[in-house]
C-alpha cells in the first residue's frame, strides 16, 4: 500500500451497521443482531428454545463509545469527547481506537475513510 493510499484512523468516521439494534439494560447498551442472516438458516439451524438473536452487553466504556458513534463524528472527535471520562489514563486514546477496530472486525460498525 502506498503512503497516499493509507488513511489515518483518527480521520475515519465510524458508522453503525444497519443490522444492529441497540437496547438498554441498567443504563448499558446491549447490541442485538440476528443469529442467522437467511430465513432458511433460521429454519434449519435454530434449535427449539434458542433465541433467533444474539445479544452483546457493553460495559460502561463501550457504552460511552457506542453512544458517540453517530455517523458524523470522526474517531478523533470521539477520542476528544472521552478525554474527561478517562482522565488519568494516558493510553486511553489507543484503547478507544483499538475498541473501534474490534467493533469493525466483529461487524458492529464500519469505518468510513474521509475524502477531503
Amino acid at each position: 500500500m502506498k503512503d497516499r493510499d493509507k488513511i489515518n484512523l483518527l480521520d475515519a468516521i465510524p458508522i453503525r451497521s444497519a443490522h444492529i439494534v441497540t437496547e438498554w439494560e441498567d443504563g448499558m447498551a446491549v447490541l442485538v443482531y440476528p443469529r442467522f442472516k437467511r430465513a432458511w438458516m433460521r429454519r434449519f439451524f435454530l434449535f427449539k428454545g434458542m433465541s433467533p438473536h444474539i445479544r452483546v452487553r457493553l460495559e460502561e466504556h463501550g457504552t460511552m463509545v457506542w453512544n458517540l458513534i453517530d455517523g458524523q463524528r470522526k474517531v478523533a472527535d470521539i477520542v476528544a469527547l472521552l478525554a474527561g471520562h478517562f482522565r488519568g489514563d494516558e493510553h486511553y486514546a489507543g484503547r478507544v481506537t483499538l475498541y473501534l477496530l474490534q467493533l469493525q472486525k466483529d461487524g458492529f460498525i464500519r469505518l468510513l475513510a474521509r475524502v477531503d
